[in-house]
Order: C-alpha cells, then sequence, then structure tokens
C-alpha cells in the first residue's frame, strides 16, 4: 500500500483484497476434492482515454472536422453512446469518472481555481478523493490488476492524494488544471510551475516534448514493465488534448488549411446539418445558435479571421495528433498480442472551452516574461499560447446550447465510446447514460466484487446495453441531478430542468423536453408547471442528498478565478519587485533594459 494512505482507506482496501482473495480461493466440492484451482474467466485488460475539453462532435465518428481514424475504429468495433452526460468541469467530471460517486459525494464539488475560500475544507469542497471512497484503481488492483496512470490529475496535492495514494502502482501525473504541451511550463497565471509528479514524486521531466506523445509513450514503458498476459492492467490515459493552450505539431494543423475560413457561424451550421443526419438532433429540431454579443465573423478584419481560422486549424491538428498517439498504443498492445482481449473506454470531461487567457488584464507580461507569444507565425508550436475563444466553443458545441462551466447541453453532452470483449460490434445507445456509470461498468467487465464498506457507487453498470441488451438504462422516473458551482441540472426521462448562473445565465431554473428539443429552444414551465415543480423537488432532495453547499453572495466564477489568481501571486510579484529594485538600486539597470528589448524582439 503507498506511503500516505489514510488508515480509514488502508482498511478499505485491505478489506477490498481480503474477499477477492477469499472468494478466488473458494472452491466448489468437485474441485475440492480433486485439489485443482477454480476455473477463472480471461479478464480484460481496460484503457481510458479522457480528452480534455472536446465537444460531443469533434470526433470523426460523431462528424467531427478532425482526422481520428485510431478512435473511429474502435467505435465501429464497439458501441457510441449519444445520450452520455458529465459534469461541465474537469475536476468533478474526473472525481465521478474514477470513483462512480456524485463530484460532491466523491469529495470534488467544483474546481479549486473557482473554488470561494469560505467553502473550502467543507465535506465534499476539499477537492480531494475522500478518505471513505474507492477510486476504480483501488477496486480493480485488489482483484489483481496492475493500475497505470499518465497524464492530467487535478484530484488533489501532495501524500495520498496524487495517483500513488489512490490506488495506482505507476503513474506521471501533471497536479493542475492544465500545463503547456511543448516544454514543462505553467499555462496560467494561477500556476507558478507545472508540476508534473511520476509515483508521487516530482518528476524529471524533459525539456521538451509533445504532450500526446510524452503521456503514451510512458503509458507504454509502464505497460511493458511486465511480460503480456502475466496480469491484466489497467491504464488510465489523461490527454491534455484539447485544453488551452491548443498547441499541435504543424505536421498535423498544416492538414486543415483553408478547412475553418468560412467562420464560425459556417461551422455551426454545418455540424448542425451533420447532427441531424447522425440523428444527434431530431428532425425539424432547432437550436439557439450563438449568444447575442457573440461577433459576426464577417465583421472581423482579415488578418482577424486569419489568426481565428488558424486557431481552429490547430484545434483540429492536436486532436489528430491525440488520435495517432492512441493509434501507437493500440499498435503496441497488438504487438503484445493484448489489443483483442482490452477494453477502451474514450469520452471528454466536459464541453468546449471558450476562454480567451491571451486578453486578460496582466497577461501581456506574463506572456512575456514565462516565455509566450501570441501571433500567427507559428501558432500552436513551442511558446505559442494558443486558444479558441467564445465563438468557436458555442460552434463547437452544436447542437447543444452554450459550453463548458455550463450544464446546458453544450457543457455537458459528450462523447463515450467502449470497445472491446464482451461489447457488441456496432452498437448506438441512445439512452441517457452519466459519468457515474463508467466506474460501476468498468468494475463489472473486471469482476470485481461489491464492497460494503465504502460508499454504494451512484453510477449504474453499462454492460447490459453494451451486450445487446434492449431498454434503457434508466428508468423513465428515475431523477439524475448534478451541479458545479450553482450551475445545476436534473434529467428525468425525456425532460432536464436546468439553471446556468451569470454571467451567460440568469439563475432561472427552465425546463425543457431533450429528447426532442437537445438544442434547449423551448422553455415549458409556464406550460408544465405541475412537471417543474416535481422536477425542482427532485433537485432538492438531489441537494440533500450528496451535500451541495450555497455559494456566497455576488458570486460568478470569472471574480472567483481573478481574485484566487492574484492571491496566489501575489508572493511572486513581490519577489519579481523586490529584484527590479535591486537591479536598478546596484548599477544593473542597463542589463536589465537589454533583456526587455530583447525579450520584446523575439516577441515580435
Amino acid at each position: 500500500m503507498p506511503v500516505g494512505k489514510t488508515p480509514r482507506k488502508r482498511r478499505l482496501a485491505a478489506g477490498v483484497a481480503a474477499a477477492a482473495l477469499a472468494l478466488a480461493g473458494s472452491a466448489g466440492p468437485a474441485l475440492a476434492r480433486s485439489g485443482e484451482a477454480p476455473p477463472r474467466p480471461a479478464r480484460p485488460n481496460i484503457v481510458v482515454i479522457l480528452f480534455d475539453d472536446v465537444a460531443l462532435m469533434d470526433l470523426g465518428a460523431y462528424g467531427g472536422e478532425a482526422r481520428t481514424p485510431n478512435i473511429d475504429r474502435l467505435a465501429r468495433q464497439g458501441a457510441m453512446f449519444t445520450g452520455y452526460r458529465t459534469s461541465p468541469l474537469c475536476t468533478p467530471s474526473r472525481a465521478m469518472l474514477l470513483t462512480g460517486l456524485d463530484n460532491h459525494r466523491a469529495g470534488a464539488a467544483t474546481i479549486e481555481e473557482i473554488l470561494p475560500p469560505e467553502m473550502r475544507n467543507r465535506p465534499g469542497y476539499r477537492l480531494r478523493i475522500e478518505p471513505e471512497v474507492l477510486t476504480i484503481a483501488e477496486r480493480l488492483r485488489a482483484e489483481g490488476y496492475r493500475t497505470l496512470m499518465a497524464g492530467k490529475w487535478h484530484l488533489g496535492h501532495g501524500p495520498g492524494d496524487l495517483p500513488d495514494g489512490q490506488g495506482f502502482d505507476r503513474s506521471l501525473a501533471l497536479d493542475a488544471s492544465g500545463a503547456d504541451n511543448w516544454a514543462p511550463r505553467p499555462y496560467m497565471p494561477y500556476y507558478t510551475e507545472a508540476p508534473w509528479y511520476e509515483d508521487g514524486r516530482p518528476a524529471k521531466m524533459p525539456g521538451s516534448f509533445y504532450s500526446s506523445d510524452l503521456l503514451v509513450d510512458q503509458l507504454t514503458r509502464y505497460i511493458d514493465e511486465t511480460p503480456a498476459g502475466s496480469e491484466p492492467f489497467f491504464a488510465y490515459l489523461a490527454l491534455q488534448a484539447v485544453h488551452i493552450p491548443v498547441q499541435a505539431p504543424a505536421r498535423y494543423s498544416d492538414g486543415y488549411r483553408g478547412r475553418f475560413d468560412g467562420g464560425w457561424e459556417t461551422l455551426r451550421a454545418a455540424r448542425t446539418e451533420r447532427a441531424r443526419q447522425l440523428g444527434l438532433l431530431p428532425a425539424g429540431a432547432g437550436t439557439d445558435g450563438f449568444s447575442p454579443d457573440a461577433r459576426d465573423w464577417d465583421a472581423l478584419s482579415p488578418a482577424e479571421r486569419r489568426m481565428a481560422a488558424r486557431s481552429m486549424e490547430v484545434y483540429a491538428g492536436m486532436i489528430e495528433a491525440a488520435d495517432a498517439a492512441v493509434g501507437r498504443l493500440m499498435a503496441r498492445l497488438e504487438a503484445r498480442g493484448e489489443l483483442q482481449n482490452t477494453l477502451f473506454v474514450v469520452t471528454s470531461d466536459n464541453g468546449p472551452e471558450p476562454s480567451d487567457p491571451v486578453h486578460q488584464r496582466g497577461m501581456g507580461l506574463w506572456m512575456l516574461t514565462h516565455g509566450y507569444n501570441w501571433r500567427l507565425e507559428g501558432l500552436g508550436g513551442p511558446g505559442s499560447l494558443n486558444y479558441i475563444g467564445r465563438e468557436w466553443a458555442e460552434a463547437l458545441a452544436a447542437p447543444g446550447r452554450r459550453y463548458k462551466f455550463y450544464v446546458s447541453e453544450g457543457g455537458i453532452r459528450a462523447p463515450l465510446i467502449i470497445s472491446g470483449p464482451g461489447v457488441a460490434p456496432g452498437r448506438r445507445i441512445d439512452g441517457l447514460t452519466f459519468v457515474t456509470d463508467v466506474t460501476p461498468t468498468l468494475a463489472d467487465f473486471a469482476g470485481a466484487r461489491p464492497t460494503p464498506e465504502a460508499p454504494a457507487m451512484d453510477g449504474t453498470s453499462l454492460r447490459p446495453v453494451l451486450q445487446g441488451a434492449a431498454g434503457p438504462v434508466r428508468g423513465p422516473d428515475d431523477p439524475l441531478g448534478v451541479e458545479v458551482s450553482g450551475n445545476a441540472a436534473l434529467y428525468r426521462g425525456d425532460y432536464k430542468i436546468v439553471r446556468d448562473m451569470p454571467p451567460l445565465g440568469d439563475g432561472r431554473w427552465r425546463l425543457y423536453d431533450v429528447a426532442r428539443d437537445p438544442g434547449e429552444t423551448r422553455d415549458l414551465s409556464a406550460a408544465e408547471p405541475g412537471r417543474l415543480k416535481a422536477m425542482l423537488a427532485d433537485y432538492a432532495a438531489y441537494e440533500a442528498r450528496v451535500g451541495v453547499a450555497p455559494l456566497p453572495p455576488g458570486y460568478t466564477t470569472q471574480k472567483q478565478l481573478t481574485a484566487n489568481a492574484l492571491a496566489r501571486q501575489v508572493p511572486v510579484l513581490a519577489a519579481g519587485a523586490a529584484v527590479i529594485a535591486l537591479l536598478l538600486g546596484g548599477g544593473g539597470f542597463l542589463a536589465w533594459r537589454g533583456l526587455r528589448r530583447r525579450r520584446r524582439r523575439e516577441a515580435a
């Protein structure tokens, strides 16, 4: 058991292991008489591939522009979900994905970057996996699986909270919301470094790399540490694609030259039409389109249009680069003779990212001092702090409304592909499924035994529908709630109530029939007040059950992010001011001015 485990969690994990050994060691009378070991069915290897901020239609199998032949192959050979929902932010989604519990019950109600100080250390808001909660890695390790991880973690800091303390035998983990894809450095002022850890200890990172290749190479090395077939493995690949900074090798980005020159209105219209063709949007259903204050593509200057179009070329290139890395992982498993016995899960943590980090106050100086630029030449390459922005995010979210941060469909309706042994090929599953369903599904395929000592999972195993069973995953009267930083929704049957908070939302509840109107264009609150009232009661019960805490008055995510970033940077700014004062007072002015001029020339 790794150093740093809490006594409670150590007892839980030990209990799981003991139960597994006891059940595995028990045999029927005939086997007991013969002395033979009880037969155990072959257990699949499991690979979970989590994209960051990828929209519902970004992958090729879902009609996306990026070329993703390897993931498309998994979709053809397995099941593609069209009614899958997750949370609108990364940490809550990852907590639910890895535990099968609601984000508040798991311990990660929101993300630390937007957490109000007065809510810190409250139950559910400690932003770490709670001690009594078991991850899928812990459950599977107790069943004899090797447990491996590479990528973004963002689920707690320090001993016991990093992957090595949460059931992973080997791990290379980024303990932050994101980082540069070309070098070990931070991507925003909230962070003073890019904190990479291997097996719980600070990692010695190469000076340059590309994140998707680095993570797949590392995961492959971990897999190769044991002979093929010696024991099953669970591998969690948490990609940085396509989180800010949006970066990709030019050989991928250049393949999309001119693809997005028509602008975001053209892209959203094209995706909406493809959504109808693919059955993601019912015939006759509408979409809300863009926010009222979205910029008109034709009103941009030619230079602005070139910059915006190139940012999307890099975005598509980043997805293709990730798919190519996944292809190399699949090829390695095939070479080991293990591909056919590997269950793959491919999904995203939330909808597309709208933020523009470059034009925030003070970012020019921060970028200069951290080696970043934002210019057309080399956009997406090393040193480029690229992003796609709000209008492209709204286009990518089609046919849904809004994007990441919000619980409208554009923020939480995401792709999910499950493929491998035990999954009927060519399946399309349209019913409502949720991120908490992944862990019980994997535990079911692996034959993991129940753990009464641990909190019961909120999710439902998808194994029956993956194997061809008819019918929905949930009953028409089973409510399903989600809440992150005040943005909240509850599903029941074909209906959904949703509350989006400022700046885009107004905090009011609305009612939609998302089976017929997934674009959330027709608010039914006035037409069906009885249904709205009943579903609001369901939501109140959900809040009470999972422990949703009220937000402080006047809270907005943007204001809190700014305040938290400033608080983190005060010591750094003070130290910088002291250094400058020393230079100026000690005769170093000319050297300082020369360095400043050189950096300006490099950034020009």
